[in-house]
């Protein structure tokens, strides 16, 4: 007589991305970032270029004082730039600077969406591209509403020590 020993289910690799995430618009797909990231939403205000910057590094904003950079999702993701419209605004982010210190970075999008609540049985694992791919700049998929939205994961997309593009034709700088 066989007897088989029932293991306990391992909780979904995303399990641990449940929570409260910022969706936004970039062109026709749709983003989001974890709510703990978002320092504010600001509308989109005067850049300053800065010279010997990637093309997907805007330049700067003065907010309230403090000189924030502006990353410029669309181009850093390879597409094209488009012209503001009343809806294009900056998502201002923090992400880790080191042990004891955040980095303020400005995110310019196309149009913020919503507050969402994603639970574990949302979201899926980045599903395997092939080994040229790397997707290290996506945490996950949430499936809302029958539409995908990508999880970002800024540490990677912002990090000055392995930053990445999601554009293959745009080196990392």
């Amino acid at each position: 007589m066989t007897s088989s020993l029932a293991t306990p289910l391992a909780p979904a690799p995303s399990a641990h991305l449940a929570g409260k995430y910022l969706t936004f618009a970039i062109g026709t797909e749709s983003y989001a970032v974890d709510v703990r990231q978002v320092r504010e939403i600001i509308r989109l205000t005067s850049i300053t270029s800065v010279p010997q910057m990637p093309p997907f590094i805007r330049g700067v904003i003065n907010l309230r004082g403090k000189i924030i950079p502006v990353v410029d999702l669309r181009i850093q993701f390879g597409l094209p730039p488009a012209p503001p419209t009343d809806h294009t605004c900056v998502v201002v982010v923090h992400t880790p600077a080191g042990p004891a210190a955040h980095r303020e970075t400005g995110l310019l999008v196309d149009s913020v969406e919503e507050v969402l609540s994603l639970g574990a049985a949302d979201l899926e694992s980045t599903p395997d591209f092939g080994s040229q791919l790397d997707t290290a700049c996506l945490l996950g998929m949430a499936k809302v509403k029958g539409a995908v939205k990508m999880l970002l994961n800024l540490d990677r997309i912002l990090g000055h020590s392995d930053p990445v593009s999601l554009n293959p034709t745009t080196p990392a700088s």
